[in-house]
């Protein structure tokens, strides 16, 4: 904490060359004591500040003197050291250029800041693909990185041939999508998906695009045109924690906030949204003796899968 008070006090001083202690401790929003404190520490770092009293005085860099690393606080140069980004990077090209940006970081950070960027790095880390789950292939995502970076078209062929514009690329759940414009149209191509990749010498200028708000929206329109049907469903109260595990996240917990009032055992009904009957099927099955259907025909289907169930494990012929 106290370290990156020290830096954001420092580029406050670089940025306005001069101010009080009365001002510094108000835009930092702690008191002028510790301010005073704070520029002890730095001196004996070897920053040079000086104060000057009276009315027109303050607290000042010496003319000419800078950082060299600016605005980067320990927390902000340790994200550059976690969450899997040299995995990501590699992929994407940037491998080299990640290696060289950790190293310049390390050799600038202060002491305490590097220790600091050093530790969080050693206990965060992202492991994007789900548990079982081998990450795609993706033959052709350098082409797609490098067109990105140069603003090139590039030529791919998905299921057909065509000329795109490269937007962005994203990493969902470990698989890479590439979002890019084409004939005057924003669309999303899986980029394992992708047989054909070259770079054309054409540029293109690129948009007022907003890539994490506009995957958000498509990615929630998406997950909309999934979910076509709605069931009736009962649930106890295990059913209704375990719901989310069994459906789509979201749907199981618009069902849950939308539910009517739990009876004298706890059950509760509840309308979820779903993408089929037979999908509804599948899924709520694994909840046993914690669903009870509604709808004659999901319950029917439910029955079904409870015959089979019972046909196969039972050794017997006749189900009760």
């Amino acid at each position: 904490m106290r370290a990156s008070r020290l830096m954001a006090l420092l580029f406050v001083l670089q940025r306005r060359r001069s101010a009080t202690a009365a001002e510094l401790a108000a835009e930092l929003e702690v008191s002028e004591r510790t301010i005073y404190r704070d520029v002890a520490a730095l001196t004996e770092v070897g920053v040079p500040l000086w104060t000057e009293p009276g009315p027109g005085g303050g607290i000042r860099l010496v003319d000419g003197w800078r950082t060299r690393l600016d605005g980067l606080t320990g927390a902000e140069a340790a994200t550059l050291f976690t969450m899997g980004a040299p995995q990501l990077l590699a992929e994407l090209g940037m491998g080299t250029a990640l290696a060289g940006a950790q190293a310049k970081i390390l050799a600038t950070l202060p002491e305490e800041l590097h220790a600091h960027a050093r530790t969080v790095a050693e206990r965060v880390y992202l492991d994007a693909p789900g548990w079982f789950q081998e990450p795609a292939e993706v033959a052709h995502l350098g082409t797609l990185a490098e067109a990105l970076w140069e603003q090139r078209r590039v030529s791919i062929v998905y299921r057909a041939a065509r000329t795109v514009d490269p937007l962005g690329l994203v990493l969902k759940a470990g698989v890479w999508y590439l979002v890019a414009r084409v004939e005057g149209q924003v669309r999303t191509y899986r980029a394992a998906r992708i047989t054909e990749a070259s770079l054309l010498d054409e540029r293109f200028e690129r948009p007022d695009f907003d890539l994490p708000a506009w995957w958000a929206e498509s990615a929630a329109a998406f997950a909309a045109t999934m979910l076509r049907e709605t069931v009736r469903i009962r649930v106890s109260p295990r059913g209704l924690r375990a719901l989310k595990r069994v459906t789509d996240v979201e749907a199981a917990a618009a069902a849950v906030a939308g539910a009517g009032e739990p009876d004298g055992e706890g059950w509760r009904e509840l309308t979820l949204a779903v993408e089929s009957l037979d999908v509804a099927a599948g899924q709520l099955v694994s909840l046993g003796g914690d669903v009870e259907a509604l709808d004659p025909e999901l319950r029917s289907r439910l029955a079904d899968h409870g015959r089979a169930l019972w046909e196969r494990n039972s050794g017997a012929t006749n189900p009760p």
